[in-house]
């Protein structure tokens, strides 16, 4: 057995848990935060059978897009100082961060 730990953007998470789910994976959800740009993302717990794991990551790799997305940051007109100015920023967000880790006993009590 496998355990799937799944790092996806908030916006991608109600789509996968029901991709997931409808697919027969049972997942558990958890919220948290990222340290880049302070973002939303939810953890997903995912333990499956060593032989379903790939189907489980392709879902996650289908779900969880990245996508470019503008956000606006200050930076100084200067190197002199003076007044902070809005500047609009390209960045990545969304796709995944996965880890998979062997599972010795697992029971659903």
């Amino acid at each position: 057995m496998k355990l799937v730990f799944a790092i996806v953007h908030d916006e991608d998470t109600p789509r996968l848990m029901a991709e997931l789910n409808k697919a027969g994976f049972r997942v558990t959800k958890l919220n948290s935060s990222g340290g880049f740009l302070r973002s939303g993302n939810t953890t997903l717990m995912i333990v499956v059978e060593t032989e379903k794991q790939q189907e489980v990551l392709d879902l996650i790799r289908k779900y969880s897009s990245s996508r470019k997305s503008a956000i606006n940051t200050t930076m100084t007109p200067s190197p002199m100082g003076g007044e902070c100015m809005p500047y609009p920023v390209d960045v990545t967000v969304g796709g995944a961060t996965v880890f998979v880790v062997n599972v010795e006993q697992f029971e659903k009590m």
